[in-house]
């Protein structure tokens, strides 16, 4: 018999045997799907040179069409990233508040913006902006679609920091209080230095999402991003609307493995500097907030046990 592991027992001769064939099968059928979808692009003639000569042969294709909409891409979904991360931080915080005052209204205000779709919040947004500014009709729907992704966003990242904090062992609370930390040193020094690391798939999940969300504008608001560059290039080149949107697709991917890349490297520095550093509430922090607290048990001021 197998010797079990934590979740299952390792497979055996007939397990690995039926694993190896799954696998086989598995790659045979993507790859008669690939070629079934090679053969008809070709059947099609989309892999013919001068569908795909705009994008690799020459330079006009990305000066003129795609290089604008990546950098408005990127300009969005940056401003964006760069808003929604500390305002749902604040939120995220707040709704762990001890005061009911600050507590509830962020804990009604996350919920309301959570449930209503991006597309809409960046319609009355625009449509706002529209009314009540003298913003030019030309960078509104830059406007209207940051604002949506940051509303949107900082709600869904809100739940995602109350979430890592709240899965934090209750023993480091307890510690932090007991050596006389005050809410807002637990808080910055203890809870969210640890919560960081356990958040960070979350997060880059989310700004991925932000990246894609950016397509919604073009659609609909007329914002020149990369995916609604697509429709004049394809126009102008001759209706090489696959080659077009092939080449799309493989920058949105470049894009966001750039940030899982970044994240991953992110979460080992953190890692690494975690476990270089020991406990979490060390000596010298200890020392900093309660002198001698990490010597006597108490801090300095009060007389120990036996003491005069």
């Amino acid at each position: 018999m197998s010797a079990p592991s934590v979740l299952y027992d390792a497979p055996g001769p007939k397990a690995r045997t039926r694993n190896a064939f799954y696998t086989v099968l598995f790659a045979i059928a993507l790859l008669a799907a690939l070629w079934w979808v090679i053969s008809a692009m070709n059947d099609k003639n989309q892999l013919d040179w001068d569908k795909w000569s705009p994008y690799l042969a020459g330079t006009e294709a990305w000066t003129t069409y795609l290089l604008p909409g990546l950098q408005n891409t990127l300009i969005a979904a940056g401003l964006a990233m760069l808003m929604a991360l500390p305002i749902g931080a604040l939120f995220g915080i707040a709704r762990l508040s001890d005061h009911w005052w600050i507590a509830r209204p962020a804990g009604a205000i996350v919920e309301f913006f959570r449930a209503i779709p991006v597309l809409l919040m960046m319609f009355f947004a625009n449509e706002a902006y529209a009314l009540f500014t003298d913003i030019d009709r030309d960078i509104r729907p830059l406007y209207a679609v940051v604002t949506g992704l940051v509303i949107y966003n900082a709600s869904v990242l809100a739940e995602v920091v109350r979430a890592g904090i709240l899965s934090l062992p209750r023993g480091q609370t307890e510690a932090a209080l007991a050596v006389g930390l005050r809410k807002g040193q637990l808080m910055s020094n203890v809870l969210l230095p640890q919560a960081v690391t356990a958040m960070l798939p979350a997060i880059v999940s989310q700004l991925v999402v932000i990246v894609k969300d950016t397509a919604l504008g073009g659609a609909l608001l007329g914002f020149g991003e990369l995916i609604n560059q697509a429709r004049p290039a394809q126009s102008y080149y001759g209706g090489n609307a696959i080659a077009t949107l092939i080449v799309i697709a493989v920058l949105f991917i470049l894009i966001n493995s750039l940030l899982s890349w970044f994240a991953s490297w992110l979460e080992r520095r953190l890692r690494r500097r975690k476990k270089g550093s020991g406990a979490v509430l060390g000596t010298d922090m200890i020392e900093e907030q309660a002198p001698g607290m990490h010597l006597t048990g108490r801090a300095t001021g009060e007389n120990t046990a036996g003491g005069l």
